[in-house]
């Protein structure tokens, strides 16, 4: 700010998974070597602060194989956005989401540019380049993105980043885990042409997803906030955790249900759904919900909601659970992933 110095910051979503936190990396890379402007910074932010950089065990994962100190990144509570809007300086790429939250919401009109794989829920300012497209993952746009760009740009650390981000997220491309699509199995070819000593997928995919679902050093706390995204109403916040072991394993933590009720009440969330995913042998997911809440009618309404959801149907069954204050379901369509759940919550809220 006191130098005037124009920053352009590229950010991933709340949830700062390794799709979010690639999709900045690589995209902020890319445009700091190709734009044509000379005075900005180009700076990845990751979306979360330096402390939970932990939670994330695949990110942590990947970024060591790569050589890449946590020292190098630049992290949420480390960069002023808000200072740097107020100056003027700052311009915003949004990777990995398009809508910034109620708190965020001053920094809306400085965003220029929007790289997401959900679908569109509100209009951008007509100066703002959008890339919504459906695909397994962002990095595949990020990819599309830097390869239309000049040739030579996308150097061997940056395909590495991508390639590995691609595979985890459409589960080793397998059609049966439902989120894969052709552009993302075009992307990862591309990156291996380019670069044929990129490890083979299947060592890849394998090594991040076993870093993924490395929870045994977490407590119940950090398990709920490794992969938390948060639903506001009019007057409740709702908490949605991914889990990454079977529901058995959560129930059987040590004090879960005063975990939860702690982890609530220090957030001021009035109930949380836990989507708890595991794989078998052959890459195929289960899932598995409990809905939490002290309150009765919150719950119920959750519990309504999903189990009459129709678009798309959870097939939900009703599973034992050890207290009033928790609801229990086993997931009959897996395929059903957390991103297609949450319109279903918003709704309902």
């Amino acid at each position: 700010v006191r130098h005037h110095q124009e920053v352009h910051v590229v950010m991933g979503n709340e949830a700062c998974d390794l799709d979010s936190t690639v999709s900045a990396l690589a995209l902020a890379y890319f445009l700091a070597k190709t734009s044509p402007s000379p005075k900005a910074a180009f700076v990845p932010v990751l979306n979360i602060p330096r402390a939970d950089l932990a939670l994330r065990t695949e990110t942590t994962f990947l970024l060591r194989e790569q050589g890449i100190p946590p020292a190098s990144l630049v992290f949420r509570d480390e960069i002023d956005l808000g200072g740097l809007h107020r100056a003027g300086l700052l311009s915003l790429t949004l990777v990995d989401h398009h809508v910034l939250p109620g708190a965020d919401a001053a920094l809306e009109e400085a965003v220029v540019e929007v790289l997401d794989h959900r679908p569109l829920e509100r209009d951008r300012a007509a100066g703002c380049r959008v890339t919504a497209e459906p695909v397994g993952s962002c990095a595949t746009l990020v990819t599309e993105r830097i390869a239309q760009g000049p040739p030579g740009v996308l150097d061997r650390l940056t395909a590495a980043l991508l390639h590995g981000t691609i595979l985890l997220d459409c589960v080793n491309l397998s059609p049966a885990a439902g989120k894969v699509t052709p552009r993302d199995v075009a992307c990862v070819s591309l990156l291996e042409a380019r670069f044929p000593d990129l490890p083979a997928r299947d060592a890849v995919f394998e090594a991040l997803q076993a870093a993924k679902f490395d929870v045994s050093g977490l407590t119940t706390e950090q398990m709920l906030r490794k992969d938390l995204k948060v639903l506001s109403g009019d007057e409740l916040v709702l908490a949605i955790s991914a889990i990454y072991v079977d529901l058995d394993t959560f129930l059987r933590r040590p004090g879960l249900l005063q975990d939860l009720e702690a982890f609530c009440r220090a957030r001021g969330y009035e109930g949380l759904v836990a989507m708890t995913i595991s794989f078998n042998e052959h890459n195929e997911p289960s899932r598995q919900l409990a809905i939490y809440s002290q309150h009765d009618t919150l719950r119920g309404t959750v519990c309504r909601a999903l189990e009459e959801a129709t678009t798309p149907a959870l097939h939900l069954q009703p599973l034992a659970s050890p207290w009033p204050s928790l609801a229990t379901y086993a997931q009959g369509n897996a395929l059903a992933s957390r991103k297609k759940v949450l319109p279903l919550l918003r709704a309902a809220l």
